[in-house]
């Protein structure tokens, strides 16, 4: 029986170690217990920080894993590519992980290989200043150098508010640092890819409504995006130089951009790992038919097939908050609504949300074309 190691063992998780359990695979687990829902789902569970990556490594040096895989997590990422390195597995290096895993860093490599991003500039601790920062033009973005889900990320209007802002990122940030960067009016979509062997397979790309400003957490997500063939070309086209640039060569990632009102394409980061938000994990499924959890796992075993696309269709996924309070009497009657494949309501209180976390459910539907809620204002 062939062992697979799964770092994390959050709710992203469920998904990779039910697909695991149904691959009839040996799986491990490391994560903290404390939130640990997969704890249950897999074979050995061990409650080590998904940061113990030399820890990691000789548990499963001893257990003479197969393969090593993570899905949706930034901070687990380079403890995979570490451990998959060290044992000649199949996954990306872990200088590609690390530099992957640090907003800087990825957009230096952007940089250097001409792949269209925004302006940004690298603060810390040591450099809060506003002289060295007086020239740029507002508004900008500031987020931490290295985390996910929103966490700590404002849109600044004015050279009054940086400094606070600044603050709140590296107060956020694992290395504490942020990165502030020219604000880029436009569109946003994520574009779904898996690699190995340093070719890329794109799937799909997936459009999202946020809160926009200040903090621009997602609020839907919905596949596939409504662009000309050009454009899907185009898109795919900035993704395989980027993911190049970084030194992507297996697995799954996840793209973010804005497209201009002209149509210029600016990458904003990507994670070289599979989309949260369950866009990975049950979208691109609903939309394509390409199970891509499996892909995910078949990669890291090094027993990977090009992808094959038997379906058409629509998917999406809508989040309940304050600001999509008119979700709340769906809930009630979703029997009715054969749109709906799955949804769950985790917390009886709406809050306004300023972080991915402060979301209190949502609802996934496939459909022929993008499904709206009847009672959306």
């Amino acid at each position: 029986m062939q062992k697979l190691a799964i770092i994390g063992a959050s709710y992203l998780q469920k998904p990779l170690a039910e697909k695991a359990k149904e691959m009839g695979l040996y799986t491990l687990c490391f994560a903290w217990e404390d939130g640990a829902v997969c704890k249950d789902l897999v074979d050995e569970f061990y409650p080590i920080s998904i940061t113990e990556k030399e820890q990691i490594l000789k548990i499963c040096q001893k257990e003479q894993i197969d393969g090593i895989c993570t899905i949706a997590s930034d901070t687990a990422a380079p403890t995979v590519a570490y451990v998959a390195e060290k044992m000649g597995l199949v996954g990306n290096s872990y200088d590609c992980a690390c530099t992957a895993n640090n907003k800087y860093l990825m957009r230096q490599a952007f940089m250097k290989a001409n792949v269209p991003c925004p302006q940004y500039m690298m603060v810390d601790e040591q450099n809060i200043n506003h002289c060295q920062l007086s020239t740029v033009n507002y508004p900008l973005i500031v987020k931490p150098s290295d985390r996910s889900g929103s966490l700590g990320v404002t849109k600044v209007e004015n050279k009054e508010d940086l400094q606070s802002a600044i603050e709140k990122a590296i107060n956020c940030s694992f290395k504490n640092q942020a990165m502030v960067e020219e604000f880029i009016d436009g569109r946003e979509i994520s574009v779904e890819f898996i690699s190995y062997n340093g070719k890329h397979y794109p799937l799909t790309i997936t459009d999202k409504v946020t809160t926009e400003s200040p903090h621009f957490v997602e609020l839907e997500h919905h596949q596939p995006a409504d662009f000309s063939k050009e454009m899907y070309a185009n898109i795919y086209g900035v993704t395989e130089q980027a993911l190049n640039a970084l030194d992507v060569t297996n697995g799954a990632s996840h793209s973010e951009y804005k497209i201009t009102k002209d149509g210029q394409i600016k990458i904003m980061e990507i994670g070289a790992r599979m989309g949260g938000d369950f866009i990975g994990s049950n979208l691109v499924q609903l939309s394509t038919g390409y199970d891509f959890l499996k892909g995910v796992i078949d990669v890291a075993l090094g027993q990977f097939t090009a992808p094959k696309k038997t379906l058409d269709m629509h998917s999406g996924v809508y989040f309940l908050c304050r600001e999509t309070a008119y979700l709340q009497p769906i809930f009630s009657k979703t029997s009715s609504i054969p749109e709906i494949v799955q949804y769950e309501q985790t917390d009886s209180e709406l809050r306004y949300v300023e972080r991915s976390a402060d979301r209190s459910g949502y609802i996934i539907y496939q459909a022929n074309k993008k499904w709206i809620p009847n009672n959306k204002n």
